[in-house]
């Protein structure tokens, strides 16, 4: 297993992957709703309005009544998916998923689009960066941060099997494909490749910026396992704590704010069972800026140069 031979089948934005997803899932489950909160091009939930216009809610600029609504329909036994940007997903109705979904266990799937500083030009408003803590704090919410177009076409049909309430975060701009060949398994971390010196774990579009900077560390003859972390919550201790035993340090990288993330989990994780040194890849206690996705993940240290550093900073520390 090594990124060397890995498969790249070519870009498309992680939204699409939701799109597609629902159309799929909507063919095969009956019981599968749409609610959209006027951004119904954005999420790319078309093409589930055009085959089944019974089963889609366009709520309107109205996210609040939207999750409320979907509380409703779970109530009685549909299986809704929520769709806008994750900021309005979270923030906005943070109350009303808290009292009327998490609190009672409802079967409503929030997929959140647009995460992070990869929204690009639409500003620091938009970049919502803390949406992974807030939701991975209710009780009993699953949370999941998948890395490309495939993975979470995947995980857009796996959660209806799920029962449960699901955060599903993806993002707009187009990325890599890389992760056919893998099968998505709720709570279940991927080993993407086996090394000896470091552990780099890596969610959403983050785990292509450790493949890149894999690369360069090992013309550098630094040996990396990485571990692909799609589901936050629950988070798959054992394949975290079968690697870190063997390469006794670790780095961590996600595209939100290093307070209340991936990074904190595996820290948690690790002070209990095998401290561990920690290198974080993420956002520093800051708000993005409008800007181009790249540009704006190498300022705000998420870049793979960041990835290449925080390795070796954590080597140092071994």
């Amino acid at each position: 297993m090594s990124i060397a031979s890995m498969i790249v089948t070519g870009k498309k934005a992680t939204r699409d992957g939701f799109g597609d997803g629902l159309l799929e899932i909507g063919k095969q489950n009956d019981q599968v709703v749409a609610l959209s909160a006027d951004l119904l091009g954005s999420l790319k939930m078309g093409d589930f309005k055009a085959n089944f216009p019974q089963r889609f809610i366009q709520v309107g600029i109205a996210e609040a009544n939207m999750m409320g609504i979907a509380a409703g329909l779970a109530t009685a036994g549909k299986i809704p998916y929520t769709g806008t940007f994750a900021n309005f997903s979270t923030g906005r109705v943070y109350d009303q998923i808290r009292q009327s979904i998490a609190y009672s266990g409802k079967n409503v799937k929030i997929c959140a689009s647009h995460a992070g500083v990869t929204l690009g030009e639409d500003g620091a408003t938009h970049q919502i960066l803390e949406d992974i803590g807030m939701m991975k704090m209710l009780p009993g919410m699953t949370v999941i941060n998948p890395c490309d177009y495939e993975q979470t076409r995947a995980a857009t049909i796996a959660i209806a099997e799920h029962y449960g309430p699901v955060y599903l975060r993806f993002g707009r701009p187009s990325w890599p494909i890389f992760t056919t060949e893998y099968k998505f398994e709720i709570g279940k971390g991927i080993l993407m490749q086996e090394g000896s010196d470091v552990t780099i774990i890596a969610t959403g579009h983050l785990v292509w910026k450790a493949i890149e900077a894999i690369k360069n560390l090992e013309a550098q003859g630094i040996s990396c396992e990485l571990i692909n972390i799609h589901t936050i919550k629950p988070l798959d201790e054992d394949i975290i704590l079968d690697s870190v035993s063997k390469t006794r340090c670790v780095v961590s990288a996600e595209e939100h704010q290093r307070n209340g993330g991936l990074g904190d989990n595996i820290a948690q994780l690790l002070s209990r069972k095998m401290p561990t040194p920690q290198e974080y890849v993420a956002v520093n206690d800051s708000f993005g800026e409008s800007g181009k996705p790249e540009e704006l993940l190498d300022k705000y240290g998420m870049g793979t140069k960041d990835v290449e550093a925080a390795v070796k900073n954590v080597l140092k520390r071994k």
